[in-house]
């Protein structure tokens, strides 16, 4: 009863946790019309903060895990260009859009400034096919950019690997940078932690916590890629108790100072190391594990099947399943 109880617990943490896991955080310089509509298009999609001033955007930018920013050009005409421009350089990781909703003779000067500023996208709103490709593209960057190179890097390591666990490293790298905990990570997956950590052991590759913080690593370096990150600002967006605490977990797991790990890996250098010490050494293992033990489970039932072909007569045969499960004796 009490192990079935902690089963279920799990699983409503898991759809609990899962329903923001897709929604990306978005800040906005827009005006009052324009924060309706972005709220209207991006329902589901994202959750926009709207800000009055560059320096607002600038503080977001830097102490917030940004996925986009949007701008209108009619909010850009009083903004400083030189502030903007370099806010777009320093963050250049977090894709820059600005909306165009009315035009005047202004407006083209503005929107040549935005352009020497570095902002390369603009929608024309006037009109709905406007706010539908603005959807759009807020749908292509709600996954972040971390995890989209993990996809498309680790679908080749993992090519021959159960459906599980490509599932569990595209989980992995969606939820790492407000993951800290295996227990956590366990809940989303809808697994007892003690079950999760078994389940590695036994199949003889490195432990679940080992990849969390590698993961974790990994976003950390695509955040320092944007030169306006300070360790503070990377350790807060990662939930690390402190910047004391990002640098000992740094030191810990790759013996290296914060600054050194910054000035060594960015986003693709350090998901290459997370391919060379935990997904290429263990790819044999790799291509028969699934922590979520879906593989286990079909492969033990294919077991009883054959074993209950082999025994027509109905002899008392008792199996038993992994996990300490044991099967009756069929009648």
């Amino acid at each position: 009863m009490s192990a079935q109880w902690s089963r279920n617990s799990f699983e409503a943490g898991a759809a609990a946790s899962t329903p923001d896991v897709g929604i990306a955080r978005v800040t906005t310089m827009l005006t009052p019309d324009e924060r309706l509509r972005v709220d209207a298009v991006g329902m589901g999609v994202i959750r926009a903060y709207h800000r009055e001033s560059v320096d607002d955007l600038w503080r977001d930018l830097r102490h917030q895990r940004v996925s986009a920013l949007i701008v209108s050009t009619a909010m850009c005409r009083g903004a400083s260009i030189s502030n903007m421009a370099r806010m777009v350089r320093e963050f250049p990781r977090v894709p820059a859009v600005a909306l165009l909703s009315e035009l005047d003779r202004s407006t083209v000067r503005t929107v040549l400034s935005l352009g020497h500023c570095g902002v390369r996208t603009l929608i024309d709103v006037r009109e709905p096919t406007g706010w539908r490709e603005l959807r759009a593209v807020l749908l292509s960057e709600r996954s972040s950019s971390v995890q989209r190179t993990a996809q498309s890097r680790l679908a080749l390591d993992l090519m021959e690997a159960p459906a599980g666990a490509r599932r569990f490293f595209d989980m992995l790298f969606g939820v790492a940078s407000k993951t800290a905990t295996i227990r956590e990570l366990a809940r989303m997956m809808g697994i007892v932690p003690g079950t999760l950590m078994s389940r590695f052991f036994r199949a003889q590759v490195p432990p679940p916590k080992r990849y969390l913080a590698y993961a974790r690593l990994t976003c950390a370096a695509c955040l320092f890629e944007n030169p306006g990150v300070t360790v503070t600002s990377v350790a807060n967006q990662l939930d690390y108790s402190s910047p004391q605490s990002f640098s000992r977990h740094v030191r810990a797991v790759l013996q290296l100072s914060a600054l050194e790990f910054r000035l060594r890996y960015d986003g693709d250098g350090m998901l290459d190391c997370f391919r060379e010490h935990l997904i290429l050494r263990y790819r044999e293992q790799w291509r028969t594990f699934d922590p979520f033990g879906e593989s286990r489970r079909h492969w033990r039932r294919r077991r009883m099947d054959v074993r209950r072909d082999d025994d027509p007569e109905g002899e008392d045969t008792r199996v038993t399943g992994g996990e300490g499960e044991v099967v009756s004796p069929r009648p």
